[in-house]
């Protein structure tokens, strides 16, 4: 079937092209809104004589630095040296480029992104209306070029692309746990290489305040422990994202949140300090005084000093988790709610709300907050975030607010890439919305909440899950083939190397340095079978609460998020049980069982010596187990023998335990075992959920 369909592929002019047809031949992602490939049309060399021209209408100074920076990405992932890639004449280049405006200054929503590239053996063609869209035509044809037994070559086709969303965004927080400033870099050269288009700077909250602050320099001085941004720094990031087309929100988080700001002003607080900063995680009391007229003053030169530094036409205030309990234990505040007809906490937050909403107005910015500040009296400019789900998303729009879905996309949950990509901001209750409602709801954003990540594994608690979440803000809605979405990131999960992301790199030295060792392979199998457990689960696991000042240092900081192995694994099994039995595939599924069998008595060799990972012992010795189990169903299922009650019984129960949290990881792969324990004893497979602490 393979080379009947190849053939026919030869003889056909032109074919339209669907992820699902083509993920192996073509690395793209985000899928393109339209691919029509050219078969048997030959492919454009990209050799070390490699140009670009740029037609004498689109040749401003912005997307001259993006061709630029273009030119530098090549060089990264095809190696090529030396540096011979330039600009040529108009219409002489072999990437020829016509822009018909150059993009605004000051990027901004909804600007147009669109695109079409057409490639021939001879010259690549990308046309835009703008330079925005140039920029994402570049990275589409980066993601072309691949290595082939003509060199490095980009295939013969005609894309037309845009965006589904506007707003396609990422959301580091950086004030639980510092993000220094390569490693803000290095993501947001891996957010345009996927089309993202905003990055969400979450700069303050109860554990630190991390932007310097001339007028009030008490916020960075003692909210910070010393790690903040500079204005430079800043205005540096700024400009680097907007050469690559994202846009930087600032989020300073307000009422609530704010531990951090009340280290240097405590007068800002609703309680009697001292205070110091939170190094706990959690939902804490202190908040704003929404009723001092000091409380707006003071806002007022904090968010007029910021507007200034960050350009974007959004601020974000925050306004999640304000749990009231400073304002009730306040008789002064409580007066002021009786005197104000307030009926509730709810009421005063609306209230500073809306105070605070007029201030960003003041100075030129239009309000962003999370679900929480959705109140029908603050103006219908603002955008809201939601955090809770696709309700308060649709509510929002209902009542003519303009929104983001963030629910579903919180990378911090461990969940793996397939269960982002089943997330889209019109399923549940945004579907049912009119036409009008539902060009309110402008996209989504992903969040890297940094309560457990440091700048050495935060990488792979982003990449490459977000390119999925990017896929689905960017590509058609019917684009929703899992298969073809793994096929495709699996292979942009390595090309993303040659950004300096570390995602691939930094678990094995972490790994390496749990066990003071450079012989780890029995703790790299470890590592492949568990994943750790979501935010959630690491607040409610162990008995010593972790803090700020935590080390991350064990198996379950190094542990990827999803891994390739338990994912190929799963796969495997479920096409085994299923009958979809393929030459080799019990023998590789029974390799991988015997490996995990035999492991143990050599991670526990390894283990001995290192503190960090007695932890993980009881793991290991359930995996060791596991593929035990494994290999006996196997062997019932080829003797075509029917696994006795008992047994069946004692395994099913194995595989329950192995699947609860230990070490805060979770043994992914107990859940395919199972499948193969309940084949062999002749019942249906089933998926049983894996414990809450671990979503």
């Amino acid at each position: 079937m393979r080379i009947g369909w190849a053939l026919l592929m030869t003889v056909m002019v032109m074919a339209s092209t669907t992820a699902e047809q083509e993920p192996q031949l073509l690395r793209l992602m985000p899928w393109p809104e339209s691919v029509k490939t050219v078969p048997g049309s030959g492919r454009l060399i990209v050799g070390n004589s490699f140009s670009v021209s740029v037609s004498a209408g689109g040749a401003n100074p912005q997307l001259r630095r993006a061709v630029a920076i273009f030119l530098d990405d090549l060089r990264r992932h095809t190696g090529s040296l030396p540096l011979d890639f330039a600009f040529a004449e108009t219409g002489k280049g072999q990437l020829q480029i016509s822009v018909d405006r150059a993009s605004k200054q000051v990027q901004e929503l909804g600007e147009d992104e669109s695109y079409s590239l057409e490639v021939t053996a001879s010259a690549a063609i990308l046309k835009a209306p703008s330079t925005l869209g140039a920029m994402r035509g570049l990275q589409t044809f980066l993601q072309l070029a691949q290595i082939t037994p003509q060199g490095f070559s980009v295939p013969t086709l005609v894309i037309q692309d845009k965006p589904r969303f506007p707003w396609r965004g990422l959301m580091i927080d950086s004030s639980r746990h510092f993000t220094p400033i390569d490693v803000v870099k290095r993501n947001l050269d891996g957010m345009a290489a996927v089309k993202l288009n905003v990055f969400h700077w979450h700069l303050s909250d109860n554990q630190g305040f991390r932007v310097e602050s001339r007028r009030f320099p008490k916020l960075h001085e003692m909210g910070s422990d010393g790690l903040y941004y500079t204005q430079e720094q800043v205005r540096e990031i700024v400009s680097y994202a907007r050469d690559r087309g994202i846009r930087v929100v600032p989020e300073f988080d307000m009422p609530g949140h704010s531990t951090s700001w009340f280290v240097g002003y405590p007068d800002l607080a609703s309680g009697p300090g001292p205070y110091s900063i939170e190094r706990k995680w959690g939902v804490f009391d202190p908040a704003m005084d929404p009723t001092r007229e000091s409380t707006y003053k003071f806002l007022d030169e904090f968010i007029g000093e910021m507007a200034k530094l960050f350009s974007d036409e959004f601020f974000h205030i925050g306004g999640d988790e304000v749990n009231g309990k400073q304002w009730d234990a306040n008789a002064r505040i409580q007066q002021f709610m009786h005197s104000h007809s307030m009926k509730n906490n709810a009421d005063l937050q609306a209230y500073f709300n809306e105070r605070v909403q007029k201030i960003v107005a003041k100075h030129g910015k239009i309000m962003e907050g999370w679900d929480e500040i959705l109140h029908p009296d603050l103006q219908k400019s603002i955008v809201i975030q939601s955090w809770r789900g696709q309700k308060s998303l649709a509510d929002a729009a209902q009542q003519g607010y303009r929104g983001l879905l963030s629910s579903g996309y919180y990378l911090d949950h461990m969940d793996p890439a397939s269960a982002h990509y089943a997330v889209d901001p019109f399923t549940g209750p945004t579907a049912g919305l009119s036409d009008t409602d539902k060009q309110k709801i402008l996209g989504g954003e992903a969040c890297m909440w940094a309560e457990y990540v440091s700048p050495e594994n935060i990488d792979s608690r982003i990449w490459p899950r977000m390119a999925a979440i990017a896929e689905r803000l960017w590509s058609p809605q019917n684009v929703t083939d899992v298969d073809s979405m793994y096929a495709r990131i699996d292979k942009i999960n390595s090309w993303l190397d040659a950004y300096g992301l570390t995602h691939n790199t930094a678990r094995m030295l972490m790994l390496k340095r749990t066990a003071d060792a450079e012989e780890v392979s029995s703790l790299h199998t470890l590592a492949d079978a568990v994943v750790p457990v979501g935010i959630d689960g690491r607040y409610d696991l162990p008995s010593v609460k972790p803090t700020a000042l935590t080390p991350m240092n064990r198996l379950v900081d190094a542990a990827a998020p999803e891994t390739v192995k338990g994912r190929q694994f799963a796969a495997l099994v479920d096409a085994f049980v299923s009958g979809k039995i393929k030459p080799g595939m019990e023998a590789e599924i029974r390799s991988t069982l015997t490996q995990w069998r035999d492991n143990d008595i050599h991670f526990r060799a390894l283990a001995e010596n290192s503190a960090l990972l007695q932890e993980a012992l009881p793991v290991s010795r359930d995996l060791s187990a596991l593929g035990q189990a494994g290999l006996e169903a196997l062997d019932y299922l080829d003797r075509a023998e029917k696994a006795p009650e008992d047994w069946k019984t004692q395994q099913l129960a194995l595989t329950q335990a192995a699947m609860q949290p230990k070490a805060e990881v979770v043994l992914i792969v107990a859940a395919p075992i199972q499948k193969l324990i309940q084949a062999s004893a002749g019942e249906a497979p089933t998926n049983l959920p894996l414990p809450k602490s671990a979503d």
